[in-house]
């Protein structure tokens, strides 16, 4: 009994464990990170959607409509992947000769010094910039139909008190709308937390990723066979942290409610 619990600590505390464990930063960094910057990107695409201008208006039915479009795993690739490749033109246009961007072929970039080496942390940030311009176009949606649902009248009362167009936008409607939109940012937000899985795809070692290294069968010479196949075991607790999560959100989002729609639901009762 005793060897089999020294057995357990000795490998549950070992350092690809302790590495696994640290990669959940990394998932908790890109949710709250992407879930940030998809509000922003919500409310100013809202705010052109709701524009006088018709160009303004242009842009936010564009953005809200071609990005939801898209699968969701193949914008996650292409915008890092364009973003890294964007500087390094820059930077090749800076610093390269012209004789060796002339004679670039498939290589690229065309000479070593605008090569730009990304590790974790620009990876990380780039993931966590992909999703909240994705689920930027859904928040778009959500905050976009919540404004509408702010009765007409609170908007003309503030206008009536000499309110100008952008103190009551902001001021009064996006404040006003939020108990509408709530509801809907919180699914988007347990879309940003499941899109988390993904960031594997660009060489970060998240929890999905060790989760399939340290369970996948475990062969030492001089030990032997420690473990064989045990990937659903650690997929279980994977599991069970994103159900954790999910409690986590709604609960938060459950209190986010009841403090946004305090007035409303007093003028209600």
């Amino acid at each position: 009994m005793s060897d089999d619990i020294a057995f357990w600590l000795d490998y549950l505390t070992n350092g690809k464990h302790l590495t696994w464990y640290a990669s959940f930063q990394f998932t908790i960094f890109a949710a709250l990170f992407g879930g940030t910057l998809a509000v922003v990107f919500g409310l100013i695409g809202a705010t052109l959607k709701n524009s006088q201008f018709w160009p303004l208006r242009l842009i936010g039915s564009t953005y809200s409509s071609i990005v939801r479009g898209v699968p969701d795993v193949l914008f996650f690739l292409f915008f890092p992947l364009a973003f890294e490749q964007a500087v390094e033109w820059f930077l090749a246009t800076q610093v390269c000769s012209p004789e060796a961007i002339a004679l670039q072929s498939a290589a690229w970039p065309p000479c070593k010094e605008a090569n730009w080496f990304l590790g974790t942390p620009e990876y990380l940030i780039l993931a966590s910039v992909s999703l909240g311009i994705v689920y930027g176009a859904f928040a778009t949606n959500v905050i976009h139909g919540a404004m509408r649902a702010v009765p007409k009248g609170q908007l003309e009362a503030a206008r009536a008190y000499g309110m100008s167009l952008a103190q009551v936008m902001w001021r009064v409607h996006i404040r006003q709308m939020w108990v509408y939109a709530l509801p809907g940012l919180s699914n988007v937000w347990m879309l940003i937390v499941k899109a988390t899985s993904l960031l594997s795809l660009l060489q970060i070692a998240d929890i999905v990723l060790w989760a399939d290294r340290l369970g996948a069968p475990n062969f030492l010479p001089t030990v032997g066979l420690v473990h064989e196949d045990w990937r659903w075991r650690y997929y279980l607790v994977l599991f069970v942290f994103y159900i954790l999560v999910t409690l986590v959100s709604e609960k938060a989002f459950g209190a986010l409610m009841n403090r946004a729609g305090r007035g409303i639901l007093n003028e209600a009762r």
